[in-house]
């Protein structure tokens, strides 16, 4: 019994210096190597069902691409390679949907940041939640109240909605025929968050540029009868016209104005106009209509070709934000070394993001200032032609020359 009760002692003891030697070896390891998780729960918000279920798709798709590339290349390799799992929930196409989902994602998931949630308006309410909780929001919407409330957790990776709708106005007068010219227009834009901050730079620009604008009319999310709206169109004696539209609204703005052989040039705010439904739902009508964009995807065609091949359709431009929003989130992480989202605040804002999949974004990367901002961002004409979007102007981003409808 003495014996045995001797054997005990030293294999314990043997226990206890091997333990010694592990806890050494653990004080000795970097904190951030000890606590690195397998995985990175990275939120994302999106309208997956309602009026906007399309943009929503698009947008996941965008994100499961370069979050597979991400981790196909080794994950975050600062925190020991750990992977990007997306914690993907449905904002439906309602404001206080998404602000309650946003509390829910991130009450009953350690989220390292949200992504999301395409529509300004759902992005607004997003962001409050987001802002309270100190959780890094990373988005493509256009608002420009969306990085001007002094918030420090928001982060917008494409030009706001004035500057865009600026864009909108300036590089028409300069690709359509005539356009110089042009002395009254047209705007007809959604009456959300997206619709009047965009309307603002259209305006601005317009009466700047000197032009008289003859019907400024905004219309209800969800408008099914646009009849009445192409009629004061007709009656205004625009010379152009600037729609702000989402996806069914687009479609019905210029179906009724061929279907009406009215023929004043579209020149269309982005969202609905450069989706590839719209080519599908319009065919020929769809021809040289003329679109702003934040981004396209014949840019960087050596990435997004790799979305073609996966899902069948050119990149939409909000599946390359949101792939965007993606790579610079994995960068930052790279950066931070650690999961703690205030720490990955901090690296959001400490450099130029260019590298990756942050490198498709025009203008070449991303860099945020202090409102959180990309001051990188550029905006593109793009136009429809045989069925794809070619980057027209301005000239240094050009893929092609504009063409005029048959």
């Amino acid at each position: 019994m003495e014996k045995q009760s001797k054997q005990v002692v030293r294999h314990g003891r043997r226990e206890f210096v091997a333990g010694l030697g592990t806890v050494a070896l653990a004080a000795s390891l970097p904190a951030r190597v000890l606590a690195a998780p397998a995985e990175l729960n990275v939120g994302v918000i999106l309208p997956l069902s309602g009026a906007n279920a399309q943009f929503g798709i698009n947008s996941r798709q965008g994100l499961e691409l370069a979050a597979d590339e991400i981790n196909a290349a080794g994950g975050i390799k600062s925190l020991g390679g750990a992977k990007l799992k997306l914690i993907i929930a449905d904002a439906t196409s309602q404001p206080t949907t998404a602000a309650t989902v946003a509390q829910r994602l991130i009450t009953q998931n350690r989220c390292v940041a949200i992504i999301g949630a395409y529509a300004s308006s759902l992005t607004l309410a997003v962001s409050e939640v987001t802002e309270r909780r100190g959780i890094p929001l990373l988005t493509m919407s256009f608002s420009d109240v969306l990085t001007e409330r002094g918030f420090k957790h928001i982060f917008q990776v494409v030009s706001k909605g004035s500057v865009l709708g600026k864009a909108q106005y300036n590089y028409a007068a300069s690709v359509v025929a005539g356009a110089s010219d042009i002395k009254k227009i047209a705007l007809l834009y959604e009456d959300t968050a997206y619709g009047t901050s965009q309307a603002v730079g259209v305006r601005n620009a317009a009466k700047a540029a000197g032009a008289q604008i003859v019907l400024d009319e905004a219309y209800p999310l969800g408008i099914t009868d646009v009849t009445p709206l192409i009629s004061k169109l007709r009656g205004s004696d625009a010379q152009i016209v600037f729609p702000i539209s989402y996806l069914n609204d687009s479609l019905l703005i210029i179906r009724v104005m061929r279907q009406q052989k009215l023929t004043v040039p579209v020149v269309g705010g982005a969202a609905g106009y450069v989706i590839p439904d719209f080519a599908k739902a319009l065919g020929q009508y769809a021809e040289a209509v003329l679109s702003i964009a934040p981004a396209n995807y014949d840019q960087a065609p050596e990435y997004t070709e790799r979305y073609r091949k996966r899902f069948g359709t050119f990149m939409p431009h909000e599946a390359l934000e949101h792939a965007v929003c993606l790579g610079v989130l994995a960068q930052a992480l790279e950066v931070a070394a650690s999961d703690k989202p205030e720490a990955v605040t901090t690296a959001l804002r400490a450099q130029k993001y260019d590298q990756g999949w942050s490198s498709v974004m025009s203008g070449g990367g991303v860099h945020f200032d202090a409102s959180g901002l990309n001051t990188l961002a550029q905006p593109i004409m793009v136009q429809w032609q045989n069925n794809e979007l070619v980057s027209v102007w301005p000239k240094a981003l050009a893929k092609g020359p504009v063409i005029t409808a048959s």
